[in-house]
């Protein structure tokens, strides 16, 4: 046997714990595995956990010589076939029962789904065992013998030890608590809330069918509460976390804590007792309870006396559950209870989210006492940690082994990224917990001699350091704004490091925390750096901004890889002996080689180039776009960069260019030598991209032998700045502007083209993204996280969004802009607001946060003009004592300056903030001018700070509007959660299969791209999970295939699905949730829930109501719908009202003559039609044939809008209720799903159709337009009957 080192063992160890801990850990709580589909997929032919393990192992021994029989694994497998067989389950004091498994799930997933069953739920301490033998946890099914069809397997009760006591007490805890939300109020443990399930009632899928008949529509309540109607000024909160009458706490026990006669001392430990509870149950009883190694039983001890010995009866039983089941009928009778509602609800209700989602708004919600909790608060360990060998968690070989795990094939790679996943949730969730503790002043720092803003801190193998400028390291760059920003610029560096994923080079896992107004960096520690002078670790860049700059050749080796996808420019820089040093990142890079033999790169802030708009530069001037802007402009650091979506956009600008100048230069070419008739024809041609990539792809062939393409391809290179003469190739160097960085002379004429790169790319942010992203419709933002995703999308960093709004405002079509800039404005004041609070956050002591943020938001929100502080009564302090003691302030100094900040003072701060950090002046002195000027809502701007401050306020209804009383008081305020930033690993195999479905679903292969969608869908989950957001993005587009295909149950299925997801992963009242409880009412509508589906889409206009108000673009589709399903059921009157309000709106946005307006006019026309009111039906309808006459040239299309008209001329005077499918069509076609009956061979011709053009765009014709990558199936989607 070979001979390891100490490291090659523990990455073998963390490997194979990665592999089970990533297998076992998505299936808890959860019904059936969610990975089974798949699970072949996963796996390789073997052991998966071993293969995977000895694989990196022999990589890292070096001994890692290709194995032949391997060949077979190098083909991509896509799905291998899951051929499930049944086992019979025997637990004890149950009835056998049938459980479908797959030959490639592990024994421990059966386990799982025996602990999540309602019968079998209580039982964690047993083994699994077929003919007597007990099968091993890691064994896959498979590789069992004798395990087959039919086979009985037996649960078979095993002695606990204290740490599967203490597991079998938590899991109790944890089943007792599932159906109590407070989990996800308090923001712990991945709980999130979701409230899907109050407006469907149980009324989805099979156990939802129709019990109300077409005929009994009368039975319907269609009435929406007053607050959504049309025109309604109310904006209620309490709405947003309706009542859900499940979590009515069902009281099993009164108290279960650790006892305080824990542990037991040495006399009893030798009679098998491995910890002592105390209970109290419903009735009122006080038991003492013993764990041993045979089970539970009750004991003689009081609160105040010891008495180990069995008490008479001690009912003796292996689980708790069935202790106090004897003990108590009400625990019995409620536990029981419980389970059967737990079971009931649908598994992405209780699936632990990847990573936390915080609620804003709270109830008082009671504080239980709990054993658990309690215990978890004082341990660094992440509470299912329990089931990892060894102490704390070595988070920087976790992240690290999980990165080297191999990646030939699609299985390697699945196992791979989920275990990179994986790791970085878990270690996301450590480093907030970490933060938080720092924060509150739980971890000692490792210099605690020095003053708080110097300290920094390890905590659970994490170091973590604060965002100030200690020891002046930003002095020049901008000192406390620039440390501020650095942490997020590196983070950012680390995502593009991270993404590109060159094998050999690594960087540390990264989480930024802002919480209580600071921010925390934290990070996995490089093995040895803490061991030695930093000076003595850095062997490549720079550690004092390039005063002094190491090089090294095996860094320039690994980062030469990153250069092109990340655009970085190879380049040399002058050290203190001003000698060259080749560099291939910024100076500020630094590479460590840590003792684990790793080539690791940290500080990546400046991995992309400075943005010149905000870095003026004595002497340098920037190009007339930028200038004519007002750039540049006085930032408040010197760190600001532009984005990588921006380098990507402005490359791939110049490459369109550079082909276009090619192809130019050869046609003149061409057309000298034919003579100038010929010449005329060739220029007609030129704009053609086709041909310009097919002249540039004939010129990459070229062998460079014919000088005349070779001066071309020279002229356009030199055009567009490519650092190569010879193909197109543009990189930027990163150190260009950057105090104290000087270069060799030698390079003075490519220093000189990389500054007006930069100042062509500055140029091109405020000449091109911008005026695109206003310019392009269909991105709708509806609220500051979606404006501040499209901007980024276009590469528009958030300080450019004083131009975004000034530009809107010059715009000739601001009127159909305007909830733009509404949005804009109400994020540009809330982000200065959150600037101030940051700093005003920084002077609050513990004692009196609460009333400091409710102080801090009455001046912020409240109409009352004299918002004063009430100090905080010194809750501790007896009245009687002398006064001169109650006023001292612990710590001492002035710590109640927040207190003095008034409303018109904060008003001030925001204005002079929006003026410096954005360049934007406000016009308005108070909150009210505000609302007024801008027209905004309190309650938009009041969800909006809480998300970006962390807030959590207490949901009742607030009086912003008094003048008498300020609207918040410090019993308000609940809580302060961390905001968090970190990296998301990706599935890229799945995206790319989920890609290749949405080109296929556009191209008009409906069944090939439902399939493709299908298979990404499991692929996700093999690596996310069963939750995600891009599982959410999934699920919708299936629901929306399988609606088109017919299968609506399956839509709805997998929209109910999408809604779930989207709640509890992105937020109850995120713009996505709102558009997926639009399309899921459209689905049930369909299915004939017509309750269900008003339910739904009142739900929706609620949420919209309150993230952006009724003014806006969306609302017009939303009130359509409403309007329409009304409309079916009948009520007209109502349905006038949301499709008039609708009318309006589209009129607005769209242009009076739009074809939004022809179709909304004709829908209004309808309902006048059905309430015999035919003059205004005949008015409308006209309306509608005008535009339509107008707008579509064949005359064709204007006739569907024929029938109606001649319709109504011979109306007779009776009439009936519309047909609910012509009311389902109208429903279609308003969301942009239009079905046309076609012939074969009107399919064939348009199929061929599609395919043509399919090349073209593909040859660069026709510009690619997807919706934000995810696909609006609109307009004209054949479907084949």
């Amino acid at each position: 046997m070979k001979s390891h080192s100490r490291s090659q063992d523990l990455n073998y160890v963390c490997a194979y714990l990665i592999v089970y801990f990533n297998f076992t850990s998505f299936s808890t709580q959860f019904g059936r595995p969610v990975t089974q589909s798949l699970a072949a997929a996963v796996v390789m032919n073997g052991n998966a956990g071993h293969d995977q393990a000895e694989e990196a192992e022999s990589k890292q021994d070096g001994s890692g010589d290709a194995d032949p029989s391997d060949d077979a694994n190098e083909q991509e497998v896509i799905v291998i076939q899951d051929t499930g067989f049944t086992v019979k389950i025997q637990a004890p004091g149950t009835e056998p029962f049938d459980l479908q498994v797959s030959p490639q799930e592990m024994v421990q997933e059966i386990h799982q789904v025996l602990m999540d069953r309602e019968d079998t739920c209580h039982r964690t301490c047993f083994s699994l065992q077929l003919d007597g033998n007990v099968l091993d946890n890691f064994a896959e099914l498979k590789s069992i013998e004798g395990l087959q069809e039919g086979s009985l397997l037996k649960v078979v009760e095993e002695p606990y030890t204290v740490r599967e006591a203490r597991i079998h007490v938590r899991h109790i805890r944890d089943l007792l608590k599932s159906l109590d939300p407070s989990d996800s109020y308090n923001g712990v443990d991945c709980n999130s809330l979701s409230f899907l399930s109050v407006f469907t009632d149980g009324d989805l899928g099979d156990s939802g069918k129709r019990k109300k008949k077409g005929s009994e529509l009368e039975q319907i309540d269609c009435t929406p509460p007053e607050h959504i109607l049309p025109g309604s000024k109310d904006r209620p909160l309490v709405p947003l976390q309706p009542q859900n009458k499940d979590w009515k706490p069902l009281q099993c026990l009164k108290v279960l804590t650790m006892s305080g006669w824990n542990p037991p001392p040495g006399n009893r430990k030798m009679h098998g007792d491995l910890m002592y509870l105390f209970i109290v149950t419903v009735e009122e009883r006080h038991v003492s309870i013993t764990a041993s190694t045979r089970g539970f039983y009750l004991n003689q001890s009081t609160t105040y006396t010891f008495n180990p010995k069995p008490a008479n009866p001690s009912f003796l039983s292996h689980s708790l559950v069935e202790l106090l089941s004897q003990i108590s009928p009400a625990f019995k009778k409620n536990f029981t209870a419980l389970q059967k509602k737990r079971v009931q609800r649908h598994p992405f209700e209780r699936i632990a989210t990847p990573f936390q989602v915080y609620s804003w708004t709270a109830p008082q919600i009671d504080h239980a006492m709990d054993c658990v909790r309690a215990e978890d608060a004082y341990t660094s360990r992440l509470g299912y940690e329990e089931h990892i060998p060894g102490q704390t968690r070595d988070w920087n070989e976790e992240l690290q082994t999980t990165r080297e795990l191999a990646r030939k094939n699609l299985p390697e790679r699945l196992l791979r990224e989920r275990a990179i996943f994986k790791v970085h949730s878990d270690f996301a969730a450590a480093a907030t917990r970490g933060a938080m503790a720092v924060i509150d002043g739980n971890v000692m720092a490792i210099n605690p001699g020095e003053e708080t803003r110097m300290q920094m801190f390890i905590w659970n193998n994490i170091f973590f350091s604060l965002g100030f400028d200690v020891r002046d390291h930003y002095k020049e760059l901008g000192g406390d704004a620039a440390a501020h920003a650095a942490p997020t610029n590196d983070l950012n560096g680390v995502r593009a490091y991270g993404a590109v994923d060159v094998e050999g080079l690594y960087t540390l896992g990264t989480v930024v925390v802002d919480y209580r107004g600071y921010r925390v960096t934290a990070q996995s520690i490089i093995p040895g750096i803490l061991e030695r002078e930093q000076e003595q670790s850095v062997i490549y860049g720079s550690i004092d901004f390039g005063k002094t700059v190491m090089s090294h050749p095996k860094y320039l080796e690994l980062l030469e890889k990153t250069s092109r996808p990340l655009k970085v420019q190879r380049h040399a820089v002058l050290n203190e002996k001003d000698s060259a040093v080749e560099l291939c990142s910024s100076v500020e890079c630094k590479g460590i080689i840590g003792n684990d033999g790793r080539h690791y790169i940290l500080d990546l802030l400046r991995t992309f180039p400075p943005d010149l708009n905000f870095l003026p530069v004595e002497g340098e001037e920037l190009s007339p776009e930028s200038q004519k802007q007002g750039f540049p402009r006085q930032h408040r650091h010197r760190l600001a960069c532009l984005r990588q979506e921006l380098i990507e956009a402005f490359v791939e600008h110049r490459y369109l260019l550079f082909m276009k100048m090619a192809a130019l230069q050869l046609m003149q070419q061409k057309a000298n030598k034919e003579k100038n008739s010929a010449g005329k024809e060739a220029d007609e041609t030129i704009p053609g991209l086709a041909q310009a990539k097919e002249l540039a792809e004939s010129l990459a062939t070229d062998d460079g032998s014919d000088p005349k393409s070779r001066e071309v391809v020279l002229n356009a290179c030199k055009a567009v700045g490519s650092i190569s003469n010879t193909s197109f190739d543009i990189r930027f160097n990163p150190d260009i502007f950057s105090p104290g960085v000087r270069f060799p002379e030698d390079s003075a004429e490519d220093i000189q083209k990389q500054k007006q790169l930069l100042k062509d790319a500055a140029a091109f942010l405020v000449s091109c993204q911008i005026p695109s992203l206003v310019s392009d419709h269909t991105a709708l933002p509806m609220d500051g996280a979606t404006m501040t995703e499209a901007l980024h999308q276009r590469g528009i960093n958030v300080r450019y969004l004083g131009n975004v709004l000034e530009f809107v405002d010059k715009m000739p079509a601001k009127p159909q802009l305007e909830h733009v800039y509404r949005i804009g404005i109400t994020e540009l004041i809330t982000r200065c607001t959150k600037h101030i609070f940051k700093t005003y956050l920084q002077g609050v002591e513990l004692s009196a946060l609460s009333a400091a943020v409710s102080h801090f938001l009455n001046c912020f929100l409240s109409s009352f003009p004299d918002a004063v502080a009430h100090l905080p009564a010194d809750e501790l302090v007896s009245r009687k004592k002398n006064k001169k003691r109650r006023n001292r302030v612990p710590g001492g100094g002035d710590n109640t300056a927040w207190a003095s900040l008034t409303p018109s003072e904060l008003w001030k701060n925001i204005a002079s903030e929006a003026l410096r950090y954005y360049h934007f002046t406000l016009q308005c002195e108070s909150v009210d001018q505000a609302v007024e000027k801008y027209g905004l809502q309190k309650i938009t701007l009041l969800r909006e700070i809480s998300v970006k401050a962390g807030i959590q306020i207490l949901i009742k209804e607030y009086n912003f509007d008094s003048r008498h009383k300020p609207a918040f008081t410090e019993e308000d305020i609940l809580n302060i959660f961390p905001v968090v930033k970190h990296v998301n690993p990706k599935a890229s195999d799945a995206f790319h299969f989920f890609q290749s479905g949405q080109a296929k679903v556009q191209q008009g292969f409906l069944k090939e791209g439902c399939e493709l969608i299908n298979e990404a869908l499991n692929l996700f989950n093999n690596v996310y999970g069963a939750m995600h957001v891009e599982i959410c993005a999934c699920l919708r587009l299936l629901a929306r295939l399988n609606y088109i295909i017919g299968d609506h149950p399956e839509a709805l299925s997998n929209q109910q699905k999408a809604v779930l997801m989207s709640e509890r992963v992105l937020g109850i009242e995120h713009p996505n949730t709102i558009q997926e409880y639009m399309h899921l009412a459209l689905y049930c509508f369909a299915n004939g829930q017509l309750s269900t589906a008003l339910k739904l889409l009142y739900r929706a206009r609620y949420l919209m109501l309150m993230v952006c108000g009724e003014d806006h673009p969306e609302m017009a589709l939303l009130d359509s719908n409403i309007g329409l399903v009304l409309h079916g059921v009948m009520e007209y009157d109502l349905s006038l009202r949301f499709l008039e309000n609708a009318l309006s709106i589209n009129s607005k946005y769209h242009g009076p003559r739009s074809l939004k307006v022809a179709l909304s006019h004709h829908l209004v026309a309808r309902v006048y039609e059905s309430k015999a009111e035919f003059r205004s039906a005949l008015q409308h309808e006209k309306e509608g044939y005008t535009i339509y006459k107008n707008q579509v040239t064949p005359p064709s299309h204007s006739r569907r809008f024929e029938p109606p008209l001649v319709q109504l001329c011979h109306q007779a005077a009776g009439f009936t209720a519309p047909s609910m499918a012509s009311v389902l069509e109208q429903l279609n076609i308003i969301n942009g799903i239009i079905f046309i009956p076609l012939s074969q061979k009107d399919l064939e011709n348009l199929k061929a159709e599609v395919q043509r053009r399919q090349q073209l765009q593909d040859s660069g014709k026709i510009e690619e337009q997807q919706e934000d990558g995810q696909l609006a199936l609109d307009d004209k989607i054949p479907v084949d009957d």
